[in-house]
């Protein structure tokens, strides 16, 4: 579960970080400004983000 807890939040940030070098290269690409896509990233990301950190501190409390 530490693994699973690991990847998914480096992918939140990976999603979230508007210095990110794909979020960079994603914008640069679909030719939109770079904070125009952060902006429509950010909200899928953090409900994605909070639905995962409720979904391990379910499984961590429940789970010896």
């Amino acid at each position: 579960m530490f693994v699973a807890a690991v990847l998914s939040g480096g992918i939140f940030g990976d999603h979230a970080s508007p210095i990110s070098d794909t979020t960079i290269v994603s914008s640069l690409v679909a030719g939109i400004e770079h904070i125009d896509h952060v902006r429509t990233q950010l909200p899928c990301a953090l409900i994605a983000g909070a639905i995962s950190a409720v979904g391990f501190v379910v499984l961590g409390l429940t789970i010896l």
